[in-house]
């Protein structure tokens, strides 16, 4: 489990393809100070299991899942990417509950300017994954933990303050980018249960 809190933005050394998904290397510091042998790390919000860890790296597999549903295989040499460790149950929870379970991608419409370096971020949302979010509620962006301001149709508008805007690798990201979304899990939870109820689809509410 994570908090959507980014500690680290490394740098895609490789991205091999294999028979069956991919082996993803990243170049790294901070996460790595106590990362063991199948520790687990969260790459844009997914997450994923270090199966080798060198000085500075680690490298771990995809799954076609993780292919098909995280926008990790769109990665290129030298992208940017978020990384975070797994929460630490005595350690403080600064963003929401974060499972590095991606739900789906988003395109990114547009990033504004609002001045003194904070953002506008607009996505456009599948609405598969619309429906479970609502004004106010917190969202993982690329593993980002946002919190949603404005929400019109498919469009789903973010304010990216200094502080995320610079320690994270949302900067680098251009219009039309995929980034990774995971909804609230509870949320999925309560559409599942008023199914089962027969109270019919979990409506989408402002």
């Amino acid at each position: 489990m994570f908090t959507g809190i980014v500690e680290e933005v490394g740098r895609v050394l490789r991205l091999e393809p294999k028979a069956t998904g991919a082996r993803l290397t990243v170049a790294c510091g901070s996460v790595l100070e106590d990362a063991t042998h199948g520790a687990s790390i969260a790459v844009n919000g997914a997450c994923v299991t270090a199966v080798d860890l060198a000085p500075g790296e680690f490298s771990a597999d995809l799954s076609p899942e993780t292919l098909k549903r995280t926008n990790l295989g769109d990665l290129q040499v030298a992208s940017a990417v978020n990384l975070e460790r797994p929460l630490r149950f005595n350690g403080r929870l600064d963003g929401h509950f974060v499972l590095g379970h991606v739900d789906g991608t988003a395109a990114i419409v547009s990033l504004d300017s609002l001045g003194d370096n904070n953002w506008w971020l607009r996505l456009r949302v599948p609405p598969e994954l619309a429906r479970y979010i609502v004004s106010k509620a917190s969202v993982a962006v690329d593993g980002i933990s946002l919190t949603v301001a404005e929400i019109d149709r498919d469009i789903v508008g973010f304010t990216i303050i200094p502080q995320t805007y610079t320690h994270t690798a949302l900067s680098s990201r251009g219009i039309g980018a995929r980034v990774n979304l995971e909804v609230d899990i509870l949320a999925k939870h309560l559409e599942k249960l008023l199914a089962a109820r027969g109270l019919g689809p979990f409506l989408h509410a402002n």
